[in-house]
C-alpha cells in the first residue's frame, strides 16, 4: 500500500476538445473555438457575396419605404411586408450556412431547400418591385417623398436581380450535386 499515492487528481476532457490547446476558458480560447465553426471558406464565395448584397440592399429598400408614409399607398404594404420578410429569412439562412448548419441538419436537403428558397425570393421581389415601381408618380399630394419611393423602386431592381442571381447560382450548385434531392439526406 505504500506505492498508491494518498492524494490523487484526474482531469476529463473530450476527445473533440480544443479548450486546453487554446488557452482553455480565456477569451482567446472561446474565441479560436467561435473561428473553428465559422466556415470562412462560404464567406469567399459568390453565393456568400450575394447574400451580403442581398441583406444590406434589401435593408436599404425597406429603410427607404419605411421613412415615407407608405401607408397612403396600398401596394407599398406589400412592398414592405416582402422586403421585410425576406431580410429577415435571408439573414437567418446566412447565419445557418456561415455556422454550419447544413452539416448538423444533414436530413434537410440545403442545395434544393436554398434554390427553392431563392426562386421563391426573386419571384415575390419581382412582384413587390413592380408594385414599388408602378405607385412611384412624382405629381401625387405627397411628392416630398418622391425620391426616396423612387429610390426604393431602384433598389428593388437590384435586389431582385441579386435574388435572381442567387437562385441561379443555387441551380448549378444544385445540379452540381447530381440533382438528387436524396443524396444529402444519407450522414457521411
Amino acid at each position: 500500500m505504500a506505492d498508491f499515492p494518498s492524494k490523487v487528481t484526474t482531469e476529463t476532457s473530450y476527445p473533440n476538445s480544443q479548450s486546453s490547446q487554446q488557452g482553455g476558458s480565456s477569451l482567446r480560447g472561446m474565441a479560436a473555438n467561435v473561428t473553428t465553426m465559422l466556415d470562412m471558406s462560404f464567406i469567399r464565395s459568390i453565393p456568400a457575396v450575394l447574400m451580403m448584397a442581398e441583406i444590406f440592399l434589401g435593408l436599404l429598400h425597406w429603410a427607404l419605404i419605411a421613412s415615407a408614409p407608405y401607408t397612403w399607398v396600398p401596394a407599398y404594404g406589400w412592398v414592405m411586408f416582402v422586403a421585410v420578410t425576406l431580410w429577415i429569412l435571408t439573414t437567418i439562412l446566412f447565419f445557418m450556412i456561415l455556422f454550419g448548419a447544413q452539416e448538423k441538419l444533414t436530413f434537410v436537403p440545403w442545395h434544393l431547400t436554398v434554390m427553392a428558397y431563392h426562386a421563391a425570393a426573386t419571384v415575390l421581389y419581382l412582384t413587390a418591385f413592380l408594385a414599388n415601381a408602378a405607385s412611384v408618380h412624382p405629381y401625387r399630394s405627397h411628392t416630398n417623398f418622391y425620391g426616396h419611393m423612387a429610390a426604393a423602386a431602384f433598389f428593388g431592381a437590384v435586389v431582385t436581380l441579386a435574388y435572381g442571381a442567387s437562385a441561379f447560382f443555387s441551380y448549378l450548385s444544385w445540379k452540381g450535386d447530381g440533382g438528387n434531392a436524396a443524396t444529402n439526406t444519407v450522414p457521411t
